[in-house]
């Protein structure tokens, strides 16, 4: 700086350091999903392949379909619809009939994109959405489990994956007995939980031991998802850990009140699909606040919904309720966490 004269380096906006478009980021949350679909897949066999396969090309289809009647490009190669569908086919049990995934897919991208406008307008996440549509339509088909690790997984398929419309599968009770395996319970450890106060131990949880929805199983795979696209700055990291946080602020005085009653904070965390929601469908950049403490409080939110739900709700899960008010409810929450332009002066 010579005397008498200030030297700038000023630049115009915008102050970019990296140039990364939708079908980059889309396709770096497939790479994060994919060990969690690996590790679904080697625990529950060739149902749950297939149930990828179904959802993944029902949503691809549905939505050439509706670009195409829409008369614009078709937005296939973006890579989102390949998460919607697979994302879909994590939440669903290992054995739900393929038919009824194949109608899930189909809402999920009708009524949950499409409706909206397609990629970037959608108000919920598509995956709940058509996940939401099966649980009230097949009641029984989406919270009948299978258990992990059976034999002969990967050269036959659990009865009730190839069931017809209005036709009824060979139980799973009654085909696990078949196969001589008497001491599966048909409960997932949340239900062991809240029903029978049994707690299932925190590394079958952690590493992915338990029945329960396809992809919800492996907390730690899913860590390491959202770890991973966290550090490449393609999922606000405040999203997870903020529901995580609601989740604890709400259950750890309840444990410590009646640690006999309700579940430990890291019970809470690691069982149900709390992580893969908040990793994943939580972190929906289209559906989620877009202002610092919007987000925040969105996340909370979602966190302390679902453990209210879950231990004083009639269902024993809560995640995807909570994530879908939280998106109906993210556009209020990014209006009133809108910060005033700089000089603007309150009143009229």
């Amino acid at each position: 700086m010579a005397e008498g004269r200030i030297t700038t380096d000023l630049r115009s906006s915008p102050h970019l350091k990296q140039a990364v478009t939708v079908p980059q980021i889309m396709r770096n949350v497939v790479y994060a999903l994919l060990p969690v679909c690996a590790w679904s897949v080697y625990a529950f066999g060739l149902s749950v392949l297939l149930l990828l396969i179904t959802t993944t090309l029902t949503c691809m289809l549905t939505e050439a379909l509706f670009c195409r009647l829409a008369g614009r490009a078709s937005s296939v190669g973006d890579w989102s619809i390949v998460i919607t569908g697979l994302l879909l086919a994590l939440t669903l049990p290992p054995g739900f009939p393929l038919w009824m995934a194949a109608v899930a897919a189909f809402i999920a991208v009708a009524l949950g994109k499409a409706l909206f406008g397609g990629l970037g307008y959608n108000v919920m996440n598509p995956a709940l959405v058509g996940r939401a549509f099966v649980q009230a339509a097949f009641p029984v088909a989406i919270t009948t489990w299978t258990p992990p690790f059976l034999p002969g997984r990967f050269t036959e398929l659990i009865p009730s994956t190839l069931t017809l419309p209005f036709t009824i599968p060979v139980s799973i009770e009654t085909w696990l007995e078949q196969k001589t395996i008497d001491s599966f319970t048909g409960a997932t450890p949340l239900a062991l939980q809240k029903f029978e106060q049994v707690s299932t131990p925190l590394t079958d949880l952690l590493t992915g031991t338990v029945s329960g929805s396809a992809g919800e199983t492996s907390a730690l795979l899913i860590l390491l998802g959202g770890v991973y696209l966290a550090a490449r700055r393609m999922m606000d990291w405040r999203l997870p850990v903020g529901v995580m946080l609601g989740a604890v602020i709400v259950s750890l005085p309840f444990w410590l009140l009646d640690a006999g009653r309700y579940p430990d904070p890291l019970f809470v965390l690691l069982s149900g699909g709390l992580m893969l929601g908040a990793v994943f469908m939580a972190s929906d950049m289209v559906a989620s606040p877009v202002t610092p403490v919007g987000v925040w409080i969105y996340a909370l939110f979602i966190g302390m919904l679902t453990v209210v739900i879950r231990l004083f709700g009639g269902l024993t899960e809560g995640v995807m309720y909570a994530i879908l008010l939280g998106n109906a409810l993210s556009p209020l929450i990014s209006l009133v966490t809108q910060p005033k332009v700089f000089g603007e002066r309150g009143g009229s």
